[in-house]
C-alpha cells in the first residue's frame, strides 16, 4: 500500500511537471520566444546543449544538421563588438555558486537570412546544494522592432530639442530684433515728434503751416501706434503679456471709452450710441486697461471705416450671473464699408487685410484684430465678428469678470479714490498674497503681489523709474532671504519717503518697532489681514504722508544739464525742450565725453544728466556705471536719467542694474520730462 502511494506521488508530480511544461511553451509561443537548457556534471562542466526548434527558427535555422546542440552554435554567431562582454556575463552567471545572478543580456547575432538583429536572452542556472549547476534554462526574444522604434523615439526626440532650442534662439533674437527696431525707429520719431511740437508752439507760423504740422504729428503718432502693436503681439506670442485680476470702476472705464469714440465721431460727422441692458454694476474685478484696450480698437475700427453720415452702436449687456461672476456681452455695430464673406475667416490673422486700398484710405496696419482677439482668448473670453460688404460689421465679445462684493462710496475713499490706487503686497506665502489681494479688491484698490523681497525691489525700482509709483506697499516681516525690514530699507532708497509702507507681521509689533521704523516702515498691520483693521491703518498712513500733497514743486529755472546724445538734431531738440523751463544745458556727443565733462567740472556743477543708451564711443550704461564708480562727491547721488527708445522691461532693468534713476521712453514728453527732473531734483 504504501508503494502504491509512493507511485501515485510520483505520478502526480510528473503530471504537475508536464502541465508546467505546457504552459511555458505556451508562453514562449505566445511571445515568440526560444528557449534554451544546459546540463552540467557534477563538476560544474557542461554535457549538453539543447536548442528549442523556436530558437532555431528566430535565427533562420531548421534543425540539428545546421544548428548543432553545441554552444559554439550560438556563440559564433555572436557581433564583434558584443561577444566578450556577453560571453562574461554568460560564464559569470555559470559560476556564481550563490545563485544570486541571473543571466540577462542584450546583444547582436547573425541570422542566417536577415543579417545582425537585435535579442534579448535572459537565464538562470538551478543548483545542487554546494551551488554547482545542474541545468542552465533560459529564454530568448527577438527585440529589433523594440530597438528601431527606440531609436527613433530618440532621434525624434534630439529633433524636437533642437527644433525646441532652435525656437528659443530665434525668440531671443526676434526679441533683440524688435528692441533694436524700436530704438532704431524712435530715435528719428524722437526728432520728428519734438520739433514739429515746437514748429507748432511758433505763434507766426501760418494757418496752412499750422495744417501741415498736424498732419505730420498725426502720421508720426499713427507709426508710433505700428511699433506699439508689434511690441504687443511679440508680448502676445513670448506669453509675457499677462491679465491682471483687480477690481475696477466699469462705470468710469465705460465714461472715458464714451469721451474718446464720441469725440471722434463728432470730428467724422458719425452718430455714436451707447447703452447698456440689464443690471451693470459700477464696479467688476477684472483687467480694466485690456479691456479697454479691446473695446477702444474695435471701436475705433468701426468709426475708422463708417463713411461720414453712417452710424456706430456700442450695447453693453449682463447676460449671465453664476457663482459672484458677471458675463457681459459687448456689441459693437457699424454701418460701415463691411467685409466680404470669403476675408472674414482671415479677419484674425496677423497683417492680414482685405485688400490693398484699406491701408492706403484707412491707416490699417493690419494686428489690431490679431491683438484684441488673443488679449480677448487670454481675458477667458471670445470674439465673433459678421460681416456684409457695402452694409456693416458686428463684433461681439464676451467676457467674464468677477462681481465686487460692494460698490465703491464716498465714504470708503478717505483722502484718494481706491479704485485709482496701486499697491503692492510683499509675501513669500502665496495663500497670503492672494487673501490680502481680496481683501484689498474689496475696498476697490488694485494690487500687485511678489513672493520675495528681491522681486519686489526690483519691481519698484522699474516702476519708479517708468514714474508709476506704488501709492502703498504691504510687506510681510518674516521671509525668507531679504525680510521685510530690510526689504523696506532698500525700497526707501529708491523711492524716498513718500510712499507709505505698512509692515505684515504675526508676531509681536513691538519686537521689531524701532528696527522698522528705522528702516522706515510707518505702522503694522497684525495678519490675518481684515478689511476694518488695514482701512483703519490705510487712513492713518495717507493722512501722515499723502503722496501727492507732500511732494514739494521745485524749480528747474538755472538748472545745469548735462545732456549725452550722439545724433545732432535730437540733442537740439532737448536742448529746446530744456530752455523752456530756463535750464542751462551742455552737450556731450557720446558717452565718454560725458564722463569727462562731469569730472572736468568737479562735484555739484550739474544738477542732473540726460543719457542717451545708445551711442558710440562709449554706451548711456557704460557711462553711467564709470559715472558711478568715479568717486567724486556726488557720483552716487547725481540723478541720471535714461533717454532711449528701447521700449522693453529688460531694458528697463538693465538700467536700473547700471545705476540710472529713471527710464524715459522716446519720444520724451516735455511734461513727464519735467515732472521727473522734478522729483529726483527734490529728493
Amino acid at each position: 500500500m504504501e508503494h502504491t502511494a509512493d507511485s501515485e506521488e510520483q505520478n502526480a508530480l510528473y503530471e504537475q511537471l508536464r502541465n508546467e511544461a505546457a504552459s511555458l511553451d505556451t508562453i514562449h509561443e505566445m511571445l515568440g520566444s526560444g528557449k534554451w537548457t544546459m546540463d552540467f556534471d557534477e563538476s560544474g562542466a557542461m554535457t549538453s546543449v539543447n536548442w528549442s526548434d523556436e530558437f532555431r527558427r528566430m535565427l533562420g535555422y531548421n534543425d540539428w544538421d545546421d544548428f548543432p546542440g553545441v554552444l559554439e552554435s550560438w556563440s559564433d554567431l555572436l557581433h564583434p563588438d558584443d561577444k566578450e562582454r556577453v560571453l562574461k556575463e554568460f560564464n559569470k552567471t555559470i559560476a556564481d555558486y550563490t545563485g544570486k545572478m541571473t543571466y540577462d543580456v542584450e546583444y547582436r547575432l547573425l541570422t542566417k537570412n536577415r543579417g545582425y538583429r537585435w535579442y534579448r536572452a535572459v537565464g538562470k542556472p538551478t543548483r545542487r546544494q554546494d551551488g554547482s549547476p545542474i541545468t542552465y534554462v533560459g529564454v530568448f526574444l527577438d527585440i529589433t522592432d523594440q530597438k528601431d522604434m527606440f531609436s527613433k523615439l530618440a532621434q525624434q526626440q534630439e529633433s524636437l530639442n533642437a527644433a525646441l532650442e532652435e525656437a528659443n534662439q530665434a525668440n531671443k533674437a526676434k526679441t533683440a530684433f524688435l528692441s533694436n527696431m524700436s530704438h532704431e525707429i524712435r530715435t528719428p520719431m524722437n526728432a520728428i515728434i519734438g520739433l514739429n511740437n515746437i514748429a507748432l508752439n511758433d505763434p507766426t507760423i501760418s494757418a496752412k503751416t499750422r495744417e501741415y504740422l498736424e498732419r505730420i504729428g498725426m502720421s508720426a503718432h499713427h507709426l508710433l501706434g505700428i511699433i506699439n502693436d508689434i511690441l504687443d503681439m511679440s508680448r502676445i506670442e513670448s506669453g509675457r503679456m499677462v491679465i491682471k485680476s483687480e477690481e475696477f470702476s466699469f462705470a468710469k472705464m465705460l465714461e472715458q471709452i464714451n469721451t474718446i469714440v464720441s469725440g471722434q465721431c463728432n470730428d467724422k460727422g458719425l452718430q455714436y450710441d451707447c447703452r447698456t441692458v440689464g443690471q451693470i454694476e459700477d464696479s467688476y474685478i477684472g483687467d480694466n486697461m485690456k479691456l479697454r484696450q479691446v473695446l477702444i480698437n474695435i471701436l475705433g475700427n468701426a468709426v475708422k471705416f463708417t463713411p461720414e453720415g453712417g452710424a456706430v452702436g456700442f450695447t453693453i449687456e449682463d447676460v449671465n450671473r453664476l457663482n459672484h461672476q458677471a458675463t457681459l456681452r459687448f456689441t459693437i455695430r457699424d454701418t460701415g464699408i463691411g467685409m466680404s464673406e470669403e476675408y472674414l475667416p482671415h479677419i484674425f490673422d496677423a497683417f492680414s487685410q482685405e485688400d490693398s486700398t484699406s491701408t492706403s484710405n484707412y491707416g490699417s496696419t493690419g494686428l489690431g484684430m490679431p491683438i484684441t482677439k488673443s488679449i480677448v482668448e487670454l481675458m477667458n473670453g471670445h470674439i465673433e465678428v459678421e460681416s456684409k460688404k457695402g452694409v456693416g460689421t458686428t463684433f461681439v465679445v464676451t467676457v467674464t469678470l468677477m462681481q465686487a462684493d460692494h460698490p465703491m462710496s464716498e465714504a470708503d475713499e478717505f483722502e484718494l479714490h481706491p479704485h485709482e490706487m496701486s499697491v503692492l503686497v510683499i509675501d513669500d506665502d502665496r495663500i497670503a498674497c492672494d487673501h490680502a489681494q481680496l481683501v484689498l479688491s474689496h475696498m476697490g484698490i488694485t494690487c500687485e503681489t511678489v513672493l520675495s523681497g528681491e522681486e519686489a525691489v526690483e519691481l519698484v525700482r522699474i516702476r519708479h523709474a517708468r514714474r508709476e509709483d506704488f501709492n502703498l506697499i504691504l510687506v510681510d516681516w518674516k521671509m525668507p532671504g531679504m525680510d521685510g525690514v530690510e526689504t523696506t530699507r532698500q525700497i526707501r532708497s529708491t523711492v524716498g519717503k513718500d510712499t507709505p509702507i505698512i509692515i505684515l507681521t504675526s508676531y509681536n509689533w513691538e519686537d521689531i518697532e524701532g528696527e522698522a521704523r528705522e528702516a522706515g516702515v510707518d505702522t503694522f498691520a497684525s495678519k490675518p489681514l481684515f478689511a476694518g483693521t488695514v482701512l483703519d491703518e490705510f487712513r492713518a498712513a495717507f493722512r501722515k504722508k499723502n503722496p501727492v500733497s507732500s511732494r514739494s514743486t521745485v524749480d528747474l529755472k538755472g538748472r545745469r544739464i548735462l545732456l549725452a546724445e550722439d545724433m545732432m538734431v535730437n540733442a537740439e531738440i532737448m536742448m529746446m525742450v530744456l530752455s523752456m523751463r530756463e535750464m542751462d544745458v551742455d552737450h556731450a556727443q557720446n558717452g565718454k565725453v560725458a564722463v569727462e565733462m562731469y569730472q572736468d567740472h568737479g562735484a555739484g556743477y550739474y544738477d542732473a544728466i540726460l543719457m542717451d543708451l545708445r551711442m558710440p564711443e562709449m554706451d548711456g550704461l557704460e557711462a553711467t556705471r564709470t559715472i558711478r564708480a568715479t568717486g567724486q562727491a556726488d557720483a552716487k547721488t547725481i540723478p541720471i536719467i535714461a533717454l532711449t527708445a528701447n521700449a522693453f522691461d529688460e531694458d528697463v532693468q538693465r538700467s536700473m542694474q547700471a545705476g540710472l534713476n529713471a527710464h524715459l521712453s522716446k519720444p520724451v514728453e516735455p511734461d513727464l520730462l519735467f515732472e521727473t527732473l522734478e522729483e529726483l531734483l527734490a529728493e
